[in-house]
């Protein structure tokens, strides 16, 4: 396997420079992120609607009832979704403050639980804290907490690239003949 990634070495170079491209994009020009993610999660529900609707057609009897109500959400989702790729957008953004809250206030009842047995809850409790903040901002501003997660995904992007690239890099020193074409 190490020979066969060796000579196909520039694979790795080709996706992580792809993905430092997409990070810088995302990090320039955040809305056209933010509007590819929601025209993805568009076909991405209607193409899971339409498997439901198959399966749907597919299954006997009262089983027919929920496949046939999922395929019919997925696919009207859907259509809301690439026809009104704004509103995805902020329906994901509040979805992630949603779960910011919850964690936030998870993790500070976890401390107070804690703290008898663990030193320096506090940094815990300000982690909950934070992650409640954040997740109430996105909650009142949802447009700009999409941005921000545009943001994050641009830095996950860039750092991932630079790890394919040298990973690349490191596979094509490692082959047996130094990642020479065959």
């Amino acid at each position: 396997m190490l020979d066969y990634l060796a000579r196909h070495w520039w694979i790795f170079v080709v996706r992580g420079a792809l993905a430092v491209l997409f990070g810088i994009v995302a990090i320039v020009w955040p809305g056209i992120t933010l509007f590819a993610l929601a025209v993805l999660f568009g076909v991405y529900a209607i193409v899971e609607g339409g498997a439901a609707a198959v399966s749907a057609y597919h299954t006997e009897g009262n089983n027919r009832i929920p496949l046939a109500l999922e395929a019919a959400v997925g696919i009207v989702l859907g259509l809301l979704v690439l026809l009104l790729p704004g509103a995805g957008v902020v329906a994901l953004a509040i979805l992630i403050g949603t779960w910011a809250v919850i964690t936030g206030v998870l993790e500070v009842l976890t401390a107070v639980k804690l703290r008898e047995e663990i030193e320096g809850e506090w940094r815990y409790i300000l982690g909950g804290a934070l992650s409640v903040f954040f997740g109430l901002l996105v909650w009142f501003w949802p447009t700009a907490g999409a941005v921000v997660i545009a943001f994050i995904i641009g830095i996950y992007a860039i750092v991932f690239g630079v790890v394919l690239i040298a990973l690349g890099l490191r596979v094509r020193r490692a082959g047996p003949d130094g990642g020479a074409p065959a």
